[in-house]
């Protein structure tokens, strides 16, 4: 039976085969099976060690009698039944710091196209219209990133060089991080950091303190020239402020490659304002996402032998 079974759905539009691969080269002493059909899965993690993949249900996690490590296929493991993981004494990891580097890439492109009015040049050019416009510059720029896990890390990084002041917003302020200043999720802070905002960059995960964190108070306290930039969850935003902040023109324009509802409606007034960036939950996809993951279940899996520490152990 295999050391570690590699679960059939795939992540990001890629498929799981390319993920069992990575493994075997990375751990060639290792037995890595890729289950192709439901029946496959449940066979294979029957006497699996390691069952990696985007989601195990409860059903398929009864069948797996000598699993010791669940190892997610996505940073979010809120989907997961974590606590009959925890009855069974499985471990649980996760895939955070896979994304960074995209995520942080598709940030900083956000902030030139805006800073630099991209979008109106694209839209010109749909048009044929070789028409000057009026653009701007991210220096100077006072840029706010909600949340200092690996990707808003990410994003603080590639801001260096650009001239920008930061701010940023985590749990623990008093660790500081990245950023010129770190505040906290008090409402006084955050307003304050708000009203400063030039660009708020969203990065965080969905709790209960980050859903509807920028609601209607939020969008009133940001400058009417500052850019909203979503690649958190949708949930963090408010939509139905968003809109009306949007049709005021209390905002100059958002980034948004996560939506609530996700996906959005065809119907939807956010697909009409000319000032809002969609994509369609794009800031993960990178064609290194899998040998990431790889490397994350490679290191583990020597720790596992020796009950040491896991890397992104999340429960």
């Amino acid at each position: 039976m295999p050391d570690i079974t590699v679960l059939r759905t795939g992540a990001h539009g890629t498929p799981m085969s390319e993920y069992a691969a990575a493994l075997r080269e990375r751990l060639p002493e290792c037995d890595v099976a890729l289950a192709r059909t439901p029946a496959d899965e449940r066979d294979l993690v029957a006497d699996a060690r390691v069952v990696t993949g985007v989601d195990i249900d409860e059903a398929l996690l009864s069948e797996a009698d000598e699993l010791e490590l669940f190892a997610g296929a996505y940073a979010g493991y809120e989907h997961l039944p974590l606590d009959a993981l925890r009855e069974r004494g499985v471990a649980v990891t996760n895939a955070a710091g896979v994304h960074a580097p995209s995520a942080g890439e598709q940030v900083l492109g956000y902030l030139l196209t805006f800073a630099r009015r991209l979008h109106e040049g694209w839209r010109r050019q749909q048009h044929r219209e070789f028409r000057h416009y009026r653009a701007g510059e991210l220096k100077g720029s006072t840029v706010t990133v909600v949340g200092l896990g690996a990707i808003g890390q990410g994003v603080v990084q590639r801001l260096q060089g650009f001239d920008v002041d930061t701010i940023g917003v985590r749990y623990t302020p008093e660790k500081g991080g990245p950023t010129d200043e770190v505040v906290g999720f008090d409402d006084e802070a955050l307003h304050d950091a708000f009203a400063r905002t030039d660009y708020l960059v969203l990065a965080c995960p969905l709790t209960d303190t980050t859903r509807h964190l920028v609601d209607r108070a939020a969008l009133n306290t940001l400058p009417p020239e500052s850019v909203l930039v979503n690649v958190a969850r949708g949930g963090v935003v408010d939509t139905d402020a968003l809109v009306s902040a949007l049709r005021r023109e209390d905002l100059r324009g958002a980034a948004l490659d996560v939506t609530d509802p996700e996906p959005l409606p065809e119907d939807h007034p956010l697909w009409n304002f000319e000032n809002v960036v969609v994509t369609p939950h794009t800031a993960g996809q990178t064609p290194e996402y899998w040998n990431r993951l790889a490397d994350i279940l490679a290191t583990n899996v020597p720790r596992l032998d020796a009950d040491e520490e896991l890397q992104n152990r999340v429960a």
